[in-house]
């Protein structure tokens, strides 16, 4: 714990910043990294409430003060918090990161006593594809991408700066991919009901069969697991995931940054997988094949033509994608199943093949207007200088 004199000489350092400015005002660079190294803190605070609060809800009956929100709702804290230092003070954005800040952290804000509301009046809301979570997301997302913008157009150069772009931008796919794991969590449930086995308890089931007013059987068990269409996941993964790693490398500009965002993400989901497994919470299917499709986007970007790298890279990008869950739900399955006793369940979501060329097409538009916006502003690269930090005083 800190002693009365670190927080004074705290205070002694902040304060003196603490006037009204403008975005876009000259920023101290010792100020600028306290202000992103707190949005790393808010932002992994938030991730380790989410990671937590899927598996704590195919297990417990919902409750607005569950740990999981509790931790979750820390990280806002601390969210909300930075959002009024950069509004009032000017300091570490300029104005399309400030607003994409305000209006990311105020959609959120309005969504959460939206989602509560809605939980009292439906229930479980079993889906987290609801209007009320969905709005929760879009306010992440758009909180998320000005601290992606404040961080590339302010930071200095250096492996430093390509780390926290590299970090920032996993937790932005982690926030898309987010309702996606409704289904990984869902196919392990139904499989250990299959089973003959349940993970949730009892009386969740049951709150869960009256909403459907029927009784606990597999009709409802698959209602509640997996409420959506099977397209959805493969879909949902290839368009807004994978468009996700494609911004990333243009974004840091290196090879091999769309697999190391990637795999961050789902190492990140691996090392949680037994903290949450064996301390008695439901398992999830881990998405490995957005590594897979990773690795790919890389190699696309090889190509130096944007749009031929556009359509080539959708193309073998969404066949990687496809055939990786495909793999996945045919190998790893025996491996999940192994590790809990029951043999035979699911290692991944179906992966409704048939879709594929939905998502190569939608995939395909969203990378060409990546490229589209990269040309047209002019992406500079990671280690051009910054505009707007001020260098450090020397003596």
């Amino acid at each position: 714990m800190k002693s009365p004199a670190s927080f004074k000489k705290a205070a002694a350092w902040a304060l003196p910043y603490w006037t009204r400015g403008q975005a876009g005002r000259e920023t101290p660079q010792d100020l600028f990294r306290v202000l992103y190294f707190g949005w790393l803190l808010a932002l992994t605070l938030k991730l380790l409430g989410s990671a937590w609060d899927v598996s704590w809800h195919f297990k417990w009956l919902r409750d607005d003060l569950a740990p999981p929100h509790l931790l979750n709702s820390a990280g806002t804290a601390l969210a909300v918090a930075l959002t009024l230092i950069h509004g009032y003070t000017g300091y570490g954005v300029d104005k399309a990161a400030l607003r994409l800040i305000q209006w990311g952290t105020g959609i959120f804000l309005v969504a959460v006593p939206l989602d509560l509301i809605n939980h009292r009046v439906n229930g479980l809301d079993i889906t987290s594809w609801s209007p009320s979570h969905i709005m929760l997301y879009v306010g992440t997302f758009f909180m998320i991408a000005g601290v992606v913008r404040g961080w590339f157009m302010g930071a200095p150069p250096g492996r430093e700066r390509t780390v926290v772009l590299g970090a920032l931008l996993a937790f932005f796919l982690e926030n898309v991919h987010f309702p996606e794991q409704h289904q990984e969590y869902g196919i392990l449930s139904l499989g250990a009901w299959d089973n003959n086995a349940t993970y949730a308890e009892q009386i969740l089931l049951q709150f869960a069969a009256d909403q459907m007013d029927r009784p606990v059987d597999r009709t409802m068990m698959a209602g509640f697991t997996l409420p959506v269409p099977d397209y959805l996941y493969p879909v949902y993964a290839v368009v807004a995931g994978l468009s996700v790693l494609v911004a990333a490398r243009m974004l840091i500009g290196r090879f091999g940054a769309a697999t190391l965002v990637a795999a961050g993400y789902v190492g990140f989901r691996t090392l949680i997988w037994p903290l949450l497994t064996f301390t008695g919470f439901p398992p999830s299917a881990v998405p490995f094949f957005l590594v897979v499709a990773g690795v790919l986007v890389d190699v696309a970007f090889l190509v130096r033509m944007p749009a031929a790298r556009a359509v080539l890279g959708a193309v073998v990008v969404t066949a990687a994608a496809y055939g990786a869950l495909v793999v996945q739900s045919a190998v790893m399955g025996p491996v999940y199943g192994a590790l809990k006793g029951q043999e035979g369940l699911l290692g991944a979501p179906p992966p409704a093949t048939s879709s594929a060329v939905w998502a190569g097409m939608g995939l395909l538009v969203v990378w060409l207007a990546i490229e589209w916006i990269a040309a047209r502003r002019g992406l500079r690269p990671v280690t051009s200088p910054p505009p707007h930090v001020a260098a450090p005083a020397t003596t």
